[in-house]
């Protein structure tokens, strides 16, 4: 430890930010590309066709076609669920007419079994489209930011809590050790070695700081009983049994259901209702419900966007058996909403397109953040063990260690994450267990890498790599091309801006990656002129080697 507090503040920052950089550096970048997880699925799912259900705005007749598959098919149940045709700003695409029932439970059981089926908006019948080959998608590159991979989820989650943790603590300890900070924003050395680094880690991570301190803090909420079990422990016991009580009382499911079927009166009047208070086509659900002890209920709710509370939507309740208006439900407690705020703002599920680019972009400058500062710690301390004569083995060791850890993770993730995409389209669309061969292929790629990494010298794995993620990132949407009929001038030509959006992404990210790769090898070639010796002209001339 250091004297001062300051220096306490500074090491402190350096060492939590070391010893956790790499796993944050994977939660960063799947995170990031969670913003886009309906893009990616839907890239990496090319069979499906471009759905546009904007023709039934009109929902009315809709929600009849609905009412009567259902009667057909559950016609006593403990719940009925309607999914009218309607804009998803989750989703970011146009989803179609679904319905969704729950059968009453069986004697010792607490819920009943549960069906779907997507239907014609029109007929009834059931929606029929190609089969999409078996993806994990952009949901299982989202969930790998919270839930690792190859590990039991309680386990990773606890990882990711710790190394959560200590980034909000660098971040904390990062702004008291910086006691300039507002100089050191608009201040940036290029060509100034461990400086410049400094200054890109100081500028990028002032930049965006409100948005890194939101999602550090906001991630932690997430698992909130699971990081701190101990109050729900004391209060209703360590026990399965007693975890579900909880769980029973934080969400208001103690009720039990009751059997309907279809409502005596019309529908169609009560979304009227809804519409004109919240505009045509907006009703996404309508839902149908009797919980004991309280009247069968009719609940309207409202296509999710533009708040920020969880999963929020509005919401209209009426009698099912007389169409009476019925008070909303009971309003959620003061931290409920909080809890609820918290994550709607770390997913971003409440944003519309530029919003989610911007939340996108924020995490790249995060990973920017982690990226430099671990670069920063092995330019400082090689930069010491060169000057210093006797220097242990041990740190030497730990230095070339942190060094090839940095180029397998910065350099070597993207390449792994390009892998995901590659075995999208070159993996048999027949292959048994399909998702996982994606993802064997994104870490064996990155595992790939760590050897590169180990193997050659630094500045050309540095090298290799980062023009290799560059390739891999341009030819993505040329693979695109040869192995499907949705490539990018498909897309561009159909306005499907979906799929060109991620193959236009692939070559933004392609251009990132050869602009910093060429920026190294800029960099390395005036080292090495730099460092020329002169004898080097002498040796030259020895062996036969002529001067200008």
């Amino acid at each position: 430890m250091k004297d001062g507090f300051r220096q306490c503040m500074a090491w402190l920052h350096t060492w939590s930010g070391l010893i956790v950089g790499w796993v944050l550096f994977f939660v960063f970048v799947t995170g990031s590309a969670g913003y886009f997880q309906a893009e990616i699925s839907r890239w990496m799912r090319p069979e499906l066709p471009i759905q546009n259900f904007e023709r039934f705005v009109d929902q009315a007749p809709v929600l009849d076609v609905a009412l009567d598959r259902l009667q057909e098919v559950a016609p006593v149940a403990a719940s009925w669920s309607i999914t009218l045709p309607h804009y998803s700003l989750a989703a970011r695409e146009w989803q179609g007419l679904s319905i969704r029932w729950e059968e009453m439970p069986k004697d010792g059981h607490e819920n009943g079994a549960s069906g779907t089926e997507q239907l014609d908006p029109e007929t009834g019948a059931l929606y029929t489209q190609p089969e999409p080959r078996a993806t994990a998608g952009g949901v299982q590159l989202y969930r790998m930011h919270y839930s690792l991979h190859y590990m039991p989820a309680e386990l990773a989650y606890r990882i990711v809590g710790v190394c959560t943790m200590l980034m909000l603590l660098a971040i904390i300890t990062g702004v008291i050790t910086h006691k300039k900070i507002f100089k050191d924003f608009f201040t940036f050395r290029p060509a100034k070695g461990q400086r410049s680094w400094l200054d890109a880690h100081n500028v990028v991570s002032v930049l965006v700081l409100p948005f890194f301190l939101l999602i550090t803090y906001s991630g932690l909420v997430f698992f909130q009983v699971d990081y701190m079990p101990a109050g729900v422990n004391t209060l209703y016991g360590s026990d399965d049994q007693s975890h579900e009580k909880f769980f029973d009382e934080y969400f208001d499911d103690e009720h039990h259901h009751v059997a309907i079927g279809r409502p005596p009166i019309a529908l169609a009047p009560l979304l009227k209702q809804a519409e004109a208070q919240w505009g045509p086509g907006t009703v996404r659900t309508v839902t149908i419900e009797h919980m004991q002890g309280e009247e069968p209920v009719v609940a309207i709710s409202k296509v999710f966007g533009g708040s920020v509370k969880f999963g929020d939507t509005a919401q209209l309740r009426f009698n099912a058996q007389t169409g009476e208006p019925l008070p909303p439900e009971h309003a959620d407690s003061a931290s409920r909403q909080t809890h609820d705020v918290m994550l709607a703002l770390h997913e971003g599920r409440f944003a519309d397109t530029w919003t989610r680019w911007l939340y996108f972009v924020a995490g790249l400058l995060g990973c920017t953040m982690i990226g430099t500062g671990l670069v920063l710690w092995t330019v400082k301390r090689r930069k010491q063990h060169l000057a210093a004569p006797n220097t242990p083995v041990w740190e030497g060791f730990g230095l070339r260690l942190v060094e090839t850890l940095n180029v397998a993770t910065l350099a070597g993730l993207p390449l792994g994450i390009a892998a995901y995409f590659w075995a999208n389209r070159l993996l048999p669309i027949e292959l048994s267990n399909r998702p996982d061969w994606e993802l064997d292929a994104l870490f064996a790629t990155w595992l790939c890498t760590f050897f590169v990494a180990l193997l050659r010298p630094l500045k050309r794995a540095w090298l290799e790599l980062l023009w290799t993620s560059c390739g891999a990132f341009a030819l993505l949407p040329v693979l695109n091309f040869f192995t499907t009929d949705r490539h990018l001038g498909v897309s561009l030509a159909q306005g499907d801006w979906v799929m060109a959006g991620v193959d236009l992404t692939f070559w933004g990210l392609a251009l990132l990656f050869g602009f910093i790769a060429y920026k190294v090898n800029r960099k390395m070639a005036i080292a090495q002129s730099a460092a020329k010796p002169a004898h080097s002209e002498i040796a030259l001339d020895g062996a036969g080697g002529s001067r200008a």
